[in-house]
C-alpha cells in the first residue's frame, strides 16, 4: 500500500523550478465567517475537510503580512509588532508552512504580520494569517499560482485560510483527492450590499480547548457527529439558494441551526465541550426574544463563546440598541 505523499511534496510538484526570492513581497487577505461551518477533517495532515463549508469574509478587518530574505540561520517572525519566539505557536506554524515553499539554497525570511482583527471578539487570526501569508510568498517568489492552488496550498496552514484567499461569499469544496488538489475555495458572483455582520464580543478568555483538538474530539467521540456531514450539505445548499434570492431569513435561519448543530456534537463528544458561557446563552436568548418581536436578527457561533449577528442595513439601528458594543462589518460595502 503506498504512502499517500507529505505536504511539501504536494506543494514542490506544483511549484516552478529554480525561484528565487524578489527583495520584498507583501499581501492582505480578510477575515471570515462561515455560515455553513467546518467541523471535522478526514486527513490531518493535508486539512482536508469531512464537508464543505461556506463563508462571507469580512471586508477590511483581517491580516497584512509582509516577506524580505534575511541573511542568517533562522526565520524572523513578528506579530503585530512584537518579534516571536521560534519555539512554538504561531510563529512555529509559520516557519513549518515556509518550509513547503522553500527551494536548497534558499535564504531565511523576515514575516511581519500585522492583524486589525479584534482577536477578543473569538475571530481567528490564523485563516487570515495564513492566506496573506500564501499570497505574499506567490508574490515574492514570482510563483504565478492559480487562485485555486492559492486557496489549496493556504489550507495547508490553516483549512479555514482557504476561504481567506477570496472576497465575499466563498465556498470551500471538500474534493476527494488524496493529494487534496481539489479541495479548494471559489468565490461566489453573488454580493449583498445590504448584509450586515455584527461582532458581539462577550468574554475574551482563552479557550480551554482549541479549535484543533476540540475537533478531533468530536469527530473521535460524539455519536452525534455521524449525522453532521449530512447536514451540513443540506445546510450548504439551503445557503446557496438564500444568497441566490436574496432570502436573508432562510440564510440566517440555515446559519444559525448550522452553528447550533455544530456545537451540540461537540457537547456530546466526550469529555464533553461546552464553549459557551452564561453570557452566551443570554445573547443568544435575546436575539431570539428580538425575533419574536418582528426583528429579523440571526446568529452564528464558531468553537468559543461570542457571537456573530447576522441582520441587514435597514434594522441596524434597532440591533445597535439591543447590543451597544457591537461592532457592525459590511462585507460588501467598499471601504
Amino acid at each position: 500500500m503506498s504512502q499517500n505523499p507529505s505536504p511539501r511534496q504536494i506543494v514542490q510538484q506544483q511549484l516552478p523550478k529554480q525561484a528565487q526570492p524578489g527583495p520584498q513581497a507583501s499581501a492582505f487577505a480578510p477575515s471570515n465567517i462561515a455560515l455553513c461551518k467546518y467541523w471535522g477533517k478526514r486527513d490531518k495532515a493535508l486539512n482536508l475537510p469531512i464537508n464543505p463549508s461556506l463563508s462571507v469574509s469580512l471586508g477590511q478587518l483581517g491580516s497584512r503580512t509582509e516577506l524580505s530574505p534575511i541573511d542568517g540561520a533562522e526565520d524572523r517572525v513578528i506579530l503585530n509588532g512584537e518579534v516571536q519566539s521560534l519555539e512554538g505557536g504561531f510563529a512555529a506554524k509559520v516557519v513549518s508552512f515556509l518550509d513547503l515553499f522553500r527551494q536548497p539554497g534558499s535564504p531565511r525570511l523576515q514575516v511581519d504580520t500585522h492583524n486589525n482583527i479584534p482577536t477578543a471578539a473569538g475571530l481567528a487570526s490564523s485563516a487570515s494569517g495564513f492566506a496573506a501569508l500564501m499570497l505574499a510568498v506567490d508574490k515574492l517568489y514570482n510563483f504565478g499560482l492559480s487562485p485555486e492552488q492559492l486557496s489549496a496550498f493556504a489550507r495547508l496552514g490553516s483549512g479555514s485560510a482557504s476561504r481567506s484567499i477570496f472576497e465575499g461569499f466563498v465556498e470551500w469544496q471538500m474534493g476527494v483527492r488524496d493529494d487534496g488538489m481539489d479541495s479548494h475555495a471559489r468565490p461566489l458572483a453573488q454580493s449583498w450590499p445590504n448584509f450586515r455582520i455584527g461582532l458581539l464580543t462577550l468574554t475574551s478568555a482563552a479557550k480551554s480547548v482549541g479549535s484543533r483538538a476540540g475537533m478531533q474530539r468530536t469527530v473521535d467521540t460524539a455519536h452525534l457527529y455521524q449525522s453532521w456531514p449530512l447536514q451540513a450539505a443540506a445546510d450548504l445548499e439551503r445557503i446557496h439558494q438564500a444568497i441566490e434570492q436574496q432570502d436573508f431569513e432562510l440564510l440566517g435561519a440555515t446559519a444559525e441551526q448550522n452553528a447550533l448543530s455544530m456545537h451540540a456534537t461537540m457537547i456530546a463528544s466526550w469529555p464533553p465541550l461546552l464553549y459557551w458561557q452564561p453570557e452566551s446563552v443570554a445573547a443568544m436568548q435575546q436575539v431570539w426574544a428580538l425575533r419574536e418581536q418582528g426583528l429579523p436578527l440571526y446568529f452564528t457561533m464558531d468553537a468559543g463563546p461570542n457571537l456573530k449577528l447576522l441582520f441587514q442595513g435597514q434594522d441596524q439601528q434597532a440591533v445597535l440598541k439591543a447590543f451597544p458594543s457591537l461592532q457592525v462589518v459590511a462585507p460588501f460595502e467598499a471601504a
